[in-house]
């Protein structure tokens, strides 16, 4: 009787899935993410914030740093890492069958990305700063909750893309040693072709050198 893998093997995806996925989340995060700032700097551009739920307001603020506000004054080297880390990622996903990893790898990107256009097209728009340099643009940020550094859309899918790659690589490890008993187990169960029983001629044999020696 043949034996079902108990794991099965990952399923192949197509290039159109894999970067379709990349794609498709990518480009929803980025639209979001601009969308979003824009309707902050024509909403709260008077200082005006606005009370949504509990702590959770819209405050406008002008980030020169990395995410949640760190690094003031670093935008370029800051933009520089964000794009590596977005092509590593994009050659990660090369190799992906996973469509939820790829999916959390392209909210990553879109987020990284999302930062980099602030960085590249908003340069002198933050108050009091007058640098002009290469993607020393302020990145818009505006949700605030009041117990944690102001941020943005963008950077609230880093957050959530990374710990969903993270979660996706501690598992991992658990598939692929259960794929690798199940493997076993097949070869285990695999019928051979070579007979079982064995007839004997053993009780002839011995009769007939009994009376032999008569």
């Amino acid at each position: 009787m043949e034996s079902v893998p108990l794991t099965p093997h990952p399923q192949k995806i197509s290039a159109l899935q894999r970067w379709g996925a990349v794609g498709l989340a990518t480009l929803s995060v980025l639209l979001i993410d601009q969308l979003s700032k824009a309707w902050a700097l024509r909403r709260l551009s008077s200082a005006e914030v606005v009370d949504v739920v509990f702590s959770l307001r819209f405050n406008l603020a002008f980030n020169t740093g990395m995410a949640f506000s760190k690094g003031a004054g670093k935008g370029p080297l800051i933009g520089i890492v964000a794009l590596l880390v977005a092509g590593v990622l994009l050659f990660i996903a090369r190799k992906s069958t996973s469509i939820l990893q790829l999916v959390f790898i392209g909210i990553v990107v879109g987020g990284a990305v999302g930062n980099v256009i602030d960085r590249l097209s908003r340069v002198g728009e933050a108050p009091n700063f007058t640098e002009t340099g290469f993607m020393s643009g302020a990145v818009v940020d505006f949700i605030d909750l009041q117990w944690w550094p102001i941020f943005n859309v963008a950077d609230a899918a880093i957050v959530v893309g990374g710990i969903g790659l993270v979660l996706i690589g501690l598992r991992a490890p658990v598939e692929e040693d259960r794929s690798s008993d199940a493997s076993t187990g097949d070869q285990l169960d695999e019928p051979t072709d070579e007979p079982t029983d064995v007839p004997t001629d053993a009780p002839a044999d011995s009769a007939g050198a009994d009376s032999a020696d008569g």
